[in-house]
């Protein structure tokens, strides 16, 4: 499936909040949908649902207009919304039914969800008996109960510990793998770097970029080179490269140092000059930015 965003404009009275974006979602592939605050991230998705009708613009699927009601869709906004009263299989039973399945095949698959987390005890009990971390199982079994065609998860991984975030990371892996198509929105740059093969950031209104995560670090690592060594004295060795290659400029980043060699020096010839002067080596590569620097560069400000 692919689904096409073209062109949206949406206003609010005279304030326009989406400025014509446009931008692509391949299944088989999770995207990144990022931005700040307020960037227009939770009013597109709501335009895509048909909760808001965009000003102008369409959204298409394999070239049709993307009608919500032929498809299943799999939602978890980022302001929870299921009953703390109500007890939890009751509740998963009914957003599957409002998702087309039968009471049978509901009932079904909310079982086989509660049973995938660990919860079969509290399936009678109502959701605020639960811990935060479970009731945040609850709201992710939810999007998935009955197998959506597409899903869309806005900040998912809050409220997980680290060993549920890694199930819950499998289980995106595992339903991405069959075609599925996913829309991940997270301020948790690293969980998208994990989970995402494409990412779309969108910032006042605008798309400033979108594609694959892979090419964009490449291209904006801008050819550069990344050099870490053990017990590193950052200022020696830059004196000792800089003397060595003329022109060549040295950055430092975290532990390491970026190399722009302004294309006058090849990677084999630095490689063998810091074998030489025996340096032991932790890295040495293609620099590639990681994906919080390319947030803070392209949108600016500090991100959750």
């Amino acid at each position: 499936m692919l689904l096409e965003v073209k062109d949206i404009r949406k206003s609010y009275g005279t304030t326009e909040i989406l400025h014509g974006i446009s931008f692509s979602v391949q299944s088989g592939r999770a995207m990144g949908f990022l931005g700040r605050n307020g960037a227009g991230k939770s009013t597109t998705i709501r335009c895509m649902m048909d909760v808001f009708r965009p000003n102008s613009g369409e959204f298409l699927l394999d070239g049709k207009q993307f009608k919500t009601e032929d498809y299943r869709i799999g939602y978890l906004p980022e302001e929870r919304g299921m009953y703390s009263k109500n007890k939890v299989l009751e509740q998963l039973v009914y957003f599957a039914r409002l998702r087309g399945g039968s009471k049978e095949e509901s009932t079904k698959s909310a079982k086989e969800w509660i049973s995938f987390f660990e919860l079969d005890e509290y399936a009678n009990k109502p959701l605020e008996t639960l811990s935060k971390g479970n009731q945040q199982k609850i709201q992710i079994a939810q999007a998935f109960v009955n197998d959506p065609d597409i899903l869309i998860l806005d900040e998912p991984f809050s409220g997980l510990d680290p060993v549920n975030a890694q199930i819950f990371k499998d289980v995106i892996s595992e339903y991405v793998s069959r075609g599925k198509l996913l829309i991940f929105s997270s301020h948790q740059m690293s969980y998208v770097e994990e989970v995402c093969d494409d990412i779309c950031l969108i910032h006042q209104g605008n798309i400033l970029l979108t594609g694959s995560l892979d090419d964009i670090k490449r291209d904006m690592g801008e050819g550069k080179l990344l050099l870490e060594t053990e017990n590193m004295d950052s200022q020696a060795i830059t004196e000792m490269l800089c003397a060595a290659f003329p022109d060549m400029e040295c950055e430092l980043y975290d532990d390491a140092l970026i190399l722009d060699t302004k294309g006058k020096y090849n990677q084999s010839q630095l490689l063998k000059f810091i074998l030489d002067k025996s340096l032991n080596i932790v890295r040495f590569g293609m620099y590639q930015p990681s994906l919080n620097d390319i947030f803070i560069s392209l949108a600016g400000g500090d991100t959750k």
